[in-house]
């Protein structure tokens, strides 16, 4: 059974998934932001392609060398950014900004790799242990030639690259998910707690529940970087909740105005529960006016606001299910589009078995879960790395 496991390849993680939603890295901003809301994805991938060869019979063959997938952005990405000094007072201009202004973070070619179907699994545990990879590229199938495509749509990527391939990508959560599945071959390894495994990382985010929230853009940031997130914590180091990527993936580009004017437990309110409530989105308002950021201002308004003479038709009320009323406030569609995380953390104890954290981080869509005590203050955190660093050792062992 273990040389069985062994002998799977990353085509084998690939079944049944989508091709990758794509824009190509000249695109702006604004362009991801749209992608991002009419996507069931939570990352766009972005290219980087050189289409100026010659029609020529071996045109397709010289693609496949000019056009790689070069990173990934998400909502969060754009929440961060716009959450900059000189970018909050004026979003609108922000967003004409090429999405490459976004990829400092994932800038580095390790944390998206292309490999091709045949890599072993064992390959792709070392790529995302060694190398950092958060992402594997891979090719799904192929299609007619893209030379066709790339004259119907000049400006837009299309989702087939390197001569009509279509790609999809191998994430952390996927190897996880793939040896859950085989968990009676790392026993009794699986049942050790992650305690004595040694993979509670102390090194954590964290920011007081009382403090500005805009104290915690950097360091979501970093989360964001590191798929992980921000503790909210309370004065005695107790675990309250939670500022997390995930969850803001699933939000709107206003999270923002947000970050920028509420503190920490008002945002996780703001965060929570599909949408903000109304009155703390009056006090972003209020609190937008006294500091002068007009523009963002003028951003949220035309974001969330309605007008009051204006009449909507039955589609429309229909994909507004809080509407409020003239002159209120309306939760962006893309709150009611998705299932939203909450900002409560899900967390475990250092005793907890590794298979039950396991299940707890894939059952929450997470790549982490917080460790704490039994009287909740938090002792640190454990990452999918961490986990697949033990199913590592014991495929090694399974070699030797």
């Amino acid at each position: 059974m273990a040389a069985r496991l062994l002998a799977y390849e990353v085509s084998d993680l690939c079944l049944g998934k989508p091709a990758l939603t794509s824009l190509p890295i000249s695109a702006s901003i604004h362009h991801a932001l749209n992608a991002l809301k009419s996507s069931n994805d939570t990352h766009i991938s972005i290219w980087n392609c050189d289409h100026n060869q010659s029609d020529t019979t071996n045109d397709d063959q010289q693609l496949i060398d000019e056009c790689r997938c070069v990173g990934k952005i998400c909502m969060a990405d754009i929440i961060c950014y716009l959450c900059k000094d000189d970018n909050i007072s004026f979003p609108s201009t922000a967003l004409k900004s090429p999405v490459s202004v976004l990829m400092s973070h994932v800038n580095v070619p390790s944390v998206v790799k292309h490999v091709e179907p045949s890599f072993s699994l064992l390959e792709a545990i070392d790529l995302i242990i060694i190398d950092g990879a958060q992402n594997l590229v891979v090719p799904i199938k192929n299609k007619t030639s893209k030379r066709k495509q790339l004259r119907q749509y000049p400006t837009i990527a299309p989702t087939t690259h390197d001569g009509g391939r279509e790609y999809c990508w191998v994430t952390q959560e996927d190897v996880i998910r793939f040896l859950l599945s085989s968990i009676v071959l790392f026993s009794p390894t699986a049942a050790y707690s992650i305690e004595s495994l040694g993979i509670i990382t102390a090194e954590i985010l964290t920011i007081n529940y009382h403090s500005p929230a805009s104290k915690a853009a950097d360091a979501i940031s970093s989360s964001l970087a590191d798929q992980t997130s921000v503790a909210v914590v309370d004065d005695d180091g107790v675990l309250i909740g939670e500022i997390s990527p995930f969850t803001l993936n699933h939000c709107d580009e206003m999270v923002a105005a947000a970050i920028t004017t509420l503190s920490a437990g008002d945002l996780m309110a703001y965060i929570d529960c599909g949408g903000p409530p109304e009155d703390i989105l009056q006090v972003v308002e209020t609190r937008l006016k006294e500091r002068n950021l007009d523009g963002m201002l003028d951003y949220l308004k035309s974001i969330l606001y309605h007008d009051t003479n204006s009449s909507s038709s039955e589609d429309e009320l229909s994909s507004s299910p809080t509407s409020t009323g003239p002159g209120r406030y309306k939760r962006s569609n893309s709150y009611s589009a998705r299932i939203m995380r909450r900002a409560e953390a899900i967390f475990c104890y250092p005793s907890s078995s590794l298979v039950a954290v396991m299940i707890q981080a894939i059952t929450h869509r997470l790549s982490y879960v917080w460790v704490i005590e039994d009287d909740c203050s938090l002792v640190g955190i454990v990452r999918f790395s961490g986990m697949l660093e033990v199913f590592r050792e014991h495929l090694e062992s399974m070699i030797n």
